[in-house]
């Protein structure tokens, strides 16, 4: 696609300011809330009763969030239209004894989270991320967003093999300096609660996690990319929530819409906030039950629903077009993908590839196939589990990147307005 074929970049320009304000999953869940306050929806608690007043409602757990719509003259057996994405990225994230070092350097201790590309951590200035849980169970968001921490790669003279194959330990190798002097036990959390107003003795717990404190912005001769971290996958939570706020603005709806965006993808899904846990199940069947719908007023509603898992997936690599399949060639800014795997490492089925399509259609938007070369293993997303776990149609869709699980990633700046029109005609059926 040509660099004279632009579409809105207002969208993408918010989506780099929503990037640069997501530091942390909790912070993505906060400012998609933030978001879909402003278009009309409303926080409901798991705990209260929930009644059969319509309109838009949204859930928060922990770092997840679900936000649907129910439309006038829906019954308890309307078919709900879901976009599911995920809100965690792979990165680096604080020990519960975070306070070590050695030889003078004060160091934080911190566990490998997903499937990160280590030396994409090394030699970058890094800021500190997430929540604290107080005494009183409330929790505070974290966001220490300026140079604090940095992961130094040995110098060139010190191995000079190392441009023959660089190999990370990723406990003795990748553990952030902050400071010198001798290890200061308590330290990072007194630090915390300088930065958070509160006092040490008040934090009970904490999900602290380093971020690369670099913002997100355009590149390229004609500006037509995007670098930024945390794309997979909060370019889908940002589309998605884009698209659910505009589709409850248009004509009668026929389904009630859908934004599932869950945390711990990147590790498996296996979490109270993760796509196979009961969240999403249960904020579904308790929107049927709350319209007075029976189990079998379920089983309809469930039997149609489509999902749509959106995901990112991979661009074709200019320096290793070998291990892309060589019939599909995704290119940035060519539209979404449709994600496909014979062995249900991504959940499309012909069924689901002709309601993307004919999303695709009414959004006049063009979309790319993406299938895994047979001899490199493909990842997988949230839609296998939850087309398992709730008997869901699920179809696996998303946008081309390059450097995908690096702490900074590349997309066509077109691609993210491209996602969020699909998704739109699509919640609006």
């Amino acid at each position: 696609m040509s660099s004279a074929h632009r579409f809105d970049r207002g969208h993408t320009d918010d989506l780099l300011t929503f990037l640069a304000a997501s530091p942390s999953p909790y912070h993505a869940v906060a400012n998609t809330a933030e978001r879909l306050e402003k278009a009309g929806f409303r926080q409901v608690a798991e705990t209260d009763p929930w009644d059969a007043a319509g309109g838009g409602k949204f859930v928060i757990r922990g770092g997840a969030i679900v936000a649907w719509y129910v439309p006038d003259g829906a019954t308890a057996a309307t078919p709900f239209r879901i976009v599911g994405a995920h809100t965690d990225s792979p990165n680096l994230r604080v020990k519960p004894l975070p306070d070590t070092g050695s030889h003078g350097w004060r160091q934080v201790a911190v566990e490998v989270y997903g499937g990160t590309l280590l030396n994409t951590w090394l030699d970058r200035d890094l800021g500190l991320s997430g929540r604290i849980t107080l005494r009183d169970g409330s929790s505070r968001l974290v966001n220490v967003d300026r140079p604090l921490l940095r992961v130094p790669q040995l110098a060139i003279h010190l191995d000079r093999s190392v441009n023959e194959g660089l190999k990370l330990d990723k406990q003795r190798h990748m553990t952030p300096i902050w400071g010198l002097g001798p290890v200061d036990e308590g330290g990072l959390i007194r630090f915390v609660a300088e930065e958070t107003g509160t006092s040490a003795g008040e934090i009970l717990g904490w999900d602290l996690m380093v971020h690369s404190v670099e913002p997100p912005a355009y590149l390229g001769r004609d500006r037509e990319l995007v670098a930024g971290p945390r794309m997979d996958n909060l370019l889908s939570v940002h589309a998605g929530t884009a698209a659910l706020a505009a589709a409850v603005t248009g004509e009668q709806l026929p389904f009630i819409p859908v934004l599932a965006a869950f945390d711990h993808e990147e590790n498996g899904s296996q979490s109270d906030t993760g796509a196979e846990g009961p969240l999403l199940g249960s904020v579904l069947e308790r929107s049927v039950y709350a319209r007075g719908g029976s189990y079998e007023d379920r089983a309809r509603a469930f039997a149609g629903t489509v999902c749509l898992s959106s995901d990112t997936g991979h661009a074709v690599h200019p320096n290793y077009p070998e291990r892309h399949e060589p019939g599909h060639l995704p290119l940035p800014n060519g539209g979404p993908l449709l994600k496909t795997n014979v062995n249900q490492r991504y959940a499309t089925e012909g069924t689901g590839r002709a309601v993307f399509t004919a999303a695709c259609e009414r959004a006049g938007v063009p979309f790319q196939h993406f299938v895994s070369n047979n001899s490199v293993a493909c990842g997988t997303t949230i839609g296998p589990i939850t087309a398992a776990r709730h008997g869901i149609a699920t179809v696996d869709i998303g946008v081309a990147l390059l450097s995908m699980h690096s702490a900074r990633e590349l997309c066509g700046a077109d691609d993210p307005h491209l996602l969020a029109s699909v998704l739109t005609a699509f919640l609006e059926g």
